[in-house]
């Protein structure tokens, strides 16, 4: 199935180009060994920011991709990344065969991952539990089948579980080491996901970063409300220059949520 031109997947079209042509390489290296393309992260859950938002896709295959045809894929994502699409440097995505998706298995086969411009081999963490989720209640289909048939419903307590692993595995060892925090954008990003954290683990549901965000200033008060409108004002380019306050946010949805969710 070939992305045609009336069947715009999102409401960006810099974003449909590099995504007609994610398409038709991917599809041009799998052939018959390709299922569908779908669109997980801010282009599903509705809170994609043409300023700093990347293009994340997941591609189903019918298999395991051998070793030949995951070099087939590394040099494909070269020569898009070199394209000179405004959005190929934001695609971020991962192969997977259409018997692993149904369900997050721990320490499960090590999968081809394009991250930050890079392709690799990368063993899918606890995000997946949540983006399978978003996937099959949100996701945008690029070309193929209906996800949801494929994935198994996930439950708020498993997404409350996936959560805490996400916040003690990533986040709360930042209270120690903050270089990962020294860039505005990622000040920016702490702020809005730990929002999304705590609206999470409270509702048992995943929502968009803004909904989640305007959540938590009607709970934290004036102060860290006028901090996460800055957070979700901000553009790239534009000092943010809140570490303390990123910092503090990590702090405090680490307390809430070891307090109410253990």
């Amino acid at each position: 199935m070939i992305l045609k031109q009336n069947a715009l997947p999102t409401p960006y079209s810099d974003v449909n180009a590099i995504l007609e042509l994610l398409l038709i390489r991917v599809q041009a290296v799998l052939q018959g060994q390709f299922v569908g393309m779908y669109l997980y992260g801010s282009l599903a859950s509705g809170d994609f920011n043409p300023y700093s938002s990347d293009v994340d896709f997941l591609v189903v295959t019918t298999h395991d991709l051998p070793a030949k045809t995951f070099t087939a894929l590394a040099q494909m994502h070269t020569d898009i990344i070199n394209s000179g699409l405004k959005f190929a440097p934001k695609l971020e995505g991962s192969y997977i065969p259409i018997h692993a998706l149904r369900r997050f298995v721990p320490n499960d086969t090590p999968r081809p991952t394009l991250n930050e411009g890079k392709f690799y081999w990368d063993s899918h963490g606890y995000d997946w539990v949540i983006q399978r989720h978003i996937i099959r209640e949100q996701g945008v289909i690029v070309a193929g089948p209906d996800p949801k048939p494929m994935i198994d419903p996930v439950m708020p307590q498993e997404l409350r579980q996936a959560i805490l692993e996400i916040l003690r595995g990533w986040w709360r060892p930042m209270l120690d080491d903050q270089s990962f925090l020294q860039r505005s954008a990622y000040q920016v990003f702490a702020i809005l996901s730990m929002c999304r954290i705590q609206h999470g683990l409270y509702f048992g549901t995943i929502v968009s970063k803004p909904v989640a965000a305007a959540w938590v200033q009607t709970e934290l008060g004036e102060y860290w409300a006028g901090i996460i409108e800055d957070a979700l004002q901000w553009r790239p380019g534009v000092e943010f220059n809140h570490l303390d306050e990123a910092v503090e946010m990590i702090r405090l949805t680490v307390t809430f949520a070891l307090s109410k969710f253990g």
